[in-house]
């Protein structure tokens, strides 16, 4: 489950203050050395000289391992156990697991070290949702339910109407808003870009885990994971997707399994009718990426002045005259380079 977990670590050092996002830096140089093991990162030779920030961004196991190291074992599971992990969720389902961790008087530094980043435990899914949840929406930890409420089949009154139930406070409102900037930065930033969403603000981890048979990690064989919520500034929905061992395609969970979960965001955007923000995070792109950029103001001008602003779409007008009274989509919201901006004139 590496890299999804990585949530709870960040979030415990930044509530104990052990880390500053911004201003602290790391040295990546593709492997770090703990007690004789080596962790690699997944990037050959490393991401070099990052800020925390980009740690998070780059989901840099090095990186988290150091996260790890300043918070030491007992307060980092402290913190794991605060976020219900090694403890059932109370979820109105039957066989629910606990979930395997370490022991902490059984963990030296190379069990800190991988517990950092997600390896070496085991968690449910719903228990990472309740976790995540927990530390996006402002550290508190619910109980989850299935069932909104029972209903008397002859009456039609609730006999019993589920509400979220409130276990614990993690962690601070303030350290929740770092939290949610930091995931929010690794959909516009980082490796979880294919979960952007032009228009509506993202937060999202990125996981690749591998799978373990009789003790033994699997050769090729990984669950890609990304956890996604939006808005990013006030979450109303969270969406956890994995995929078990895909073939044909790059073992990275930003390249398979972020898209599916930005279709499900998608989805849910209609369903939820949430509306769109013009604040959040501009997404930084490469050279082979579809481009985004805000779209500008026309309204007011004559027709040929709109042609040259909206040089970089197509242009489709209608109505009678020579000045624009209407555009769509409105100014200052993001659309593709070459999309069709529809113009009234009046």
């Amino acid at each position: 489950m590496v890299g999804t977990f990585k949530i709870i670590t960040l979030s415990a050092a930044l509530e104990e203050k052990t880390i500053n996002l911004f201003e602290d830096r790391f040295h990546d140089g593709g492997a770090i050395n703990v007690d004789g093991a080596t962790i690699h990162c997944w990037k050959h030779g490393g991401h070099g000289t990052q800020t925390i920030l980009e740690v998070v961004e780059n989901s840099c196991n090095p990186g988290f391992v150091h996260i790890g190291s300043t918070l030491g074992t007992d307060k980092l599971m402290s913190y794991i156990k605060k976020y219900g992990f090694g403890s059932k969720t109370g979820i109105d389902l039957n066989g629910e697991s606990k979930g395997i961790l370490f022991k902490p008087e059984n963990m030296g530094p190379v069990e800190l070290a991988t517990t950092s980043f997600g390896q070496g435990i085991s968690v449910t899914p719903i228990q990472q949702i309740r976790a995540v949840s927990a530390a996006v929406n402002g550290g508190n930890l619910n109980t989850p339910y299935i069932v909104g409420s029972f209903l008397d089949s002859e009456t039609n009154s609730i006999i019993k109407d589920n509400k979220p139930h409130k276990d614990a406070q993690v962690i601070s409102a303030e350290t929740s808003s770092l939290v949610r900037y930091a995931l929010e930065s690794v959909v516009a930033n980082g490796s979880g870009k294919n979960a952007y969403i032009e228009n509506y603000r993202v937060g999202g981890k990125t996981g690749t885990a591998q799978k373990v048979k009789n003790g033994a990690y699997l050769d090729g064989n990984y669950i890609l994971s990304f956890m996604g919520f939006l808005p990013a500034n006030d979450p109303e929905i969270i969406v956890y997707v994995a995929v078990d061992n895909p073939k044909g395609v790059t073992q990275f969970g930003g390249v398979v399994s972020a898209p599916i979960a930005k279709n499900v965001l998608t989805s849910a955007i209609e369903i939820l009718d949430i509306p769109p923000s013009k604040e959040g995070m501009p997404r930084e792109y490469t050279w082979i990426d579809k481009k985004y950029i805000l779209v500008p103001d026309t309204t007011g001008k004559t027709k040929k002045e709109a042609s040259e602003i909206l040089k970089n779409f197509k242009v489709e007008y209608s109505g009678v005259g020579d000045t624009v009274i209407y555009q769509s989509p409105e100014a200052n919201y993001y659309a593709a380079e070459g999309e069709t901006i529809k113009i009234l004139l009046g």
